[in-house]
């Protein structure tokens, strides 16, 4: 019976997203077999990235926020201060047979560890159908994201790029694109839910729930 082990969890502070993308690229080019899985934990300075889906018309107007393009799956989204980043650098190979089939499992145990730990600050969201990410399942604001999801699969098997979630920030410059490519999408965070969670206790509840569920 194969053994899931832990991923070790990094703290890497408030850091470039620049930085942040090509350390995450080179820890996945040089990972052996035996390379341990890591989550590294991040807040990026003001930026907006765009997947390889993406339509750079969605963004409508960067006032001076860097764009950066990147190698993962979605559309146009927006980094800033008051946000969760985690990054899952995984080999999903080295539990599964079929890496292509987990993947499938592996966004869900992502959506549902958003889930649980908005739960634990008394706020509803859900998924929806075809749209990656966790949304607001109740009152007035029903609807709104609060939560992004876009990840890099390798050939081999390897992950990076990850989830963030939205906790206190400037959520100005999410009117500035169109969100994940859609028109009009409202963006909240939790400050503005009434939840005042201080950013170290979010990072810290989303890890050890990825951690757990990544560990089963």
């Amino acid at each position: 019976m194969t053994v899931l082990t832990r991923p070790i969890v990094l703290q890497r502070g408030r850091e470039s997203y620049d930085i942040t993308f090509a350390a995450m690229r080179a820890f996945t080019d040089a990972r052996t077999p035996q390379t341990a899985d890591e989550l590294w934990i991040v807040e990026h300075p003001p930026v907006f990235t765009l997947g390889l889906a993406a339509d750079p018309e969605h963004v409508l107007d960067a006032h001076d926020i860097p764009v950066v393009q990147t190698d993962r799956g979605g559309e146009v989204t927006y980094h800033g201060p008051g946000q969760v980043v985690i990054y899952l650098l995984l080999d999903l190979r080295r539990n599964h047979a079929d890496a292509r089939l987990f993947a499938r499992e592996l966004v869900n145990k992502i959506e549902q560890a958003v889930i649980d730990t908005l739960a634990a600050y008394n706020l509803a969201c859900e998924r929806k159908l075809g749209a990656p990410g966790i949304y607001l399942s109740d009152g007035p604001l029903q609807g709104a994201k609060i939560a992004a999801l876009g990840l890099k699969i390798r050939g081999n098997g390897c992950t990076y790029h990850g989830v963030s979630l939205n906790v206190a920030m400037d959520l100005t410059p999410f009117s500035w694109i169109n969100p994940c490519g859609y028109e009009g999408l409202a963006t909240i965070d939790m400050q503005s839910l009434g939840a005042h969670a201080t950013l170290d206790a979010v990072q810290n509840e989303l890890a050890e729930r990825l951690t757990q569920s990544l560990s089963r």
